[in-house]
C-alpha cells in the first residue's frame, strides 16, 4: 500500500469502492493495478503449452486459431494473431470453442438405436463405420441408375446426398468429393464451393 496515503483517504476511497459494488474498484481508486497479476496468470496457463495452429469450426469465415495443450490435454483455444482474416479476434461463438471440446456434456460413445428400440445403446466404433459402409453400399446397389428411359448414360443415384462443412480442409473436400463422385453421387453442397 502506498505510505502516502492518509487513513481518511483509504477509507474515502474503499467506500467509493463499495458502493460501485465492487472490491477491484476499491483497489483501482487507491491506484493499484491488476495488471502485473493479469499478465502472470496469462503466462502461466501456457507455459509449457505445445501451441498447434487451427481452424474455428464454427462458420464459413475460417478463423484461424492457436490450441495450446498440455500433456495432450487442452488448455487454452485463442485467435491467431498471424491470421490475414481474424487478425487473432475471435467472435463470440469462436471465444467459446474451448467449452466445444472440454464440455462434460459432449458425446464421446459411439451409440446406435435399433430399429423400433426406444433406447440407445453403446457400440464399437469399428462396427459402426462397418454399419455405415454397409448401409452406403445398399442404398447405392438399389437406387443405382445407370441409364435414363432414353438411354442417355448417367451412372448416379437418386438416394444420397452429401453436406459439407466450410471449416473443412481443401484436402478432405477433395478426397470427399472424389468418394462421392465414385459412388455416382450427384447431389453434394458443400460451403467450401468447390
Amino acid at each position: 500500500m502506498n505510505p502516502s496515503i492518509s487513513r481518511r483517504h483509504f477509507i474515502r476511497a474503499s467506500a467509493a469502492g463499495v458502493g460501485s459494488g465492487t472490491a477491484l474498484g476499491s483497489l483501482l481508486s487507491l491506484g493499484a493495478s491488476v495488471a502485473p497479476a493479469t499478465a502472470r496468470a496469462q503466462q502461466l496457463r501456457i507455459k509449457d503449452a505445445k501451441a498447434t495452429p487451427s481452424v474455428c469450426p464454427y462458420c464459413a469465415v475460417g478463423c484461424a486459431t492457436i490450441v495450446r495443450t498440455v500433456d495432450g490435454q487442452i488448455v487454452d483455444i485463442e485467435g491467431d494473431p498471424r491470421s490475414p482474416h481474424n487478425e487473432g479476434c475471435l467472435c463470440p461463438k469462436g471465444a467459446a470453442t474451448y467449452q466445444l471440446h472440454k464440455n462434460p456434456n459432449r458425446a464421446t460413445k459411439v451409440l446406435h438405436r435399433k430399429p423400433g428400440a426406444t433406447a440407445w445403446e453403446e457400440v464399437e466404433l469399428d462396427w459402426a463405420m462397418d454399419r455405415v459402409a454397409h448401409l452406403v453400399k445398399k442404398t447405392r446397389d438399389e437406387t443405382f441408375v445407370e441409364r435414363l428411359e432414353n438411354g442417355t448414360l448417367v451412372n448416379h443415384t437418386t438416394a444420397i446426398f452429401a453436406l459439407g462443412g466450410a471449416t473443412l480442409d481443401n484436402e478432405w473436400n477433395h478426397m470427399q468429393q472424389k468418394l462421392l463422385r465414385g459412388l455416382g453421387v450427384v447431389a453434394i453442397e458443400n460451403q467450401a464451393r468447390i
